[in-house]
């Protein structure tokens, strides 16, 4: 499931197969781009921004964001690609390299003055330059009645969480993800965690919340309904929680270990 750190290191793939490389082939699979040919320019960064990956080119920027499904992989010229091209929705090609965007959620080329119109309302990026824990705690605390994995999922507030961290982080603080955000105890601990975490996963080519080796659980609660906790053994529980279709998450979380 893409979260911030899977988009840092999607960006750092594709920093490296076309920083600084003259595009060749554009093929953007989306109506309102398909005509759109930016072969000949020369990708100036790739800059990811909380779930957001911004592609350079000139003065446009290709605006990404991998939603539930989506993925970029990088192949070597004349390589057979591992997904159906049917899936593709983004193309660039190097002389030597081609990234391919595969159901990416939205793909979009802006101009790059109009960025901020994009990515502006996010909050602090927890993996980004622009990292402030102050800030990321006060935006939080603002609406202090909200459930606290609801607070830590909203992109205002701080940049980068998705659901796996709303629910491991409140299991690692010891309250269920219902919890309004201002009855925890010492909210900026819970901040500091988020930071601890996203750069521990940064750089792992597969994300691991629990620390256990490969082949034991990566998670402690995500995903795991019905399951042992493995902390205490009690049978892990799940539910939603939002009030709308844009806003409705599923939560887990261990009864006993989580008051």
């Amino acid at each position: 499931m893409p979260e911030g750190d899977s988009v840092y290191k999607a960006a750092a793939k594709l920093r490296a197969a076309l920083d600084r490389q003259v595009l060749t082939r554009t093929d953007f699979r989306v109506p309102a781009f398909a005509t759109l040919d930016l072969s000949g320019q020369t990708v100036t960064s790739v800059v990811p921004r909380g779930k957001h990956l911004l592609i350079r080119v000139g003065d446009l920027a290709i605006h990404s964001h991998l939603k539930m499904e989506g993925v970029w992989q990088i192949y070597v010229a004349g390589e057979r690609w591992r997904k159906p091209s049917y899936l593709a929705r983004g193309v660039l090609s190097t002389a030597s390299k081609v990234a391919v965007g595969f159901e990416l959620g939205l793909l979009e080329v802006v101009p790059t003055a109009s960025e901020d119109s994009i990515v502006g309302y996010l909050g602090p990026d927890l993996l980004g330059p622009d990292w402030d824990a102050e800030l990321a705690l006060t935006n939080l605390l603002s609406d202090p009645a909200r459930p606290v994995a609801l607070a830590l999922l909203d992109q205002r507030n701080l940049a980068g969480l998705g659901n796996v961290y709303a629910n491991e982080l409140s299991f690692l603080r010891g309250f269920r993800p219902h919890t309004p955000i201002g009855e925890i105890a010492d909210p900026k601990r819970l901040v500091a965690l988020a930071f601890k975490a996203i750069m521990v996963n940064k750089d792992r080519p597969i994300r691991n919340l629990t620390g256990l080796p490969r082949g034991k659980p990566r998670y402690w609660v995500h995903g795991r309904r019905d399951e042992a906790c493995l902390r205490c053994g009690t049978r892990i529980e799940s539910d939603q929680l939002g009030t709308g279709p844009t806003d409705t998450r599923y939560m887990w979380w261990c009864p006993s270990c989580q008051k």
